[in-house]
């Protein structure tokens, strides 16, 4: 289960297929003009694209690294 303090009112509950299928903007603290704005430089429309964008992995593996420095 995602905790709910991570999405907002309307999505909490959600399985996680769901949740990867729901916008960005379900997510707490992604407005809706920050999901226009990876829409149009990424065409990120959902959870699941964005956890899949080659980008996000990549910095995720540096950020990964850098903590076992």
């Amino acid at each position: 289960m995602i905790r709910e303090d991570k999405l907002i009112k309307a999505y909490e509950g959600k399985t996680a297929a769901e949740l990867a299928k729901a916008p960005v903007w379900a997510l707490q603290g992604v407005s809706a003009g920050d999901a226009d704005r990876l829409k149009k430089a990424f065409g990120i429309d959902n959870i699941g694209e964005m956890a899949a964008l080659k980008y996000y992995r990549r910095a995720v593996l540096i950020r990964q690294k850098a903590e076992e420095e």
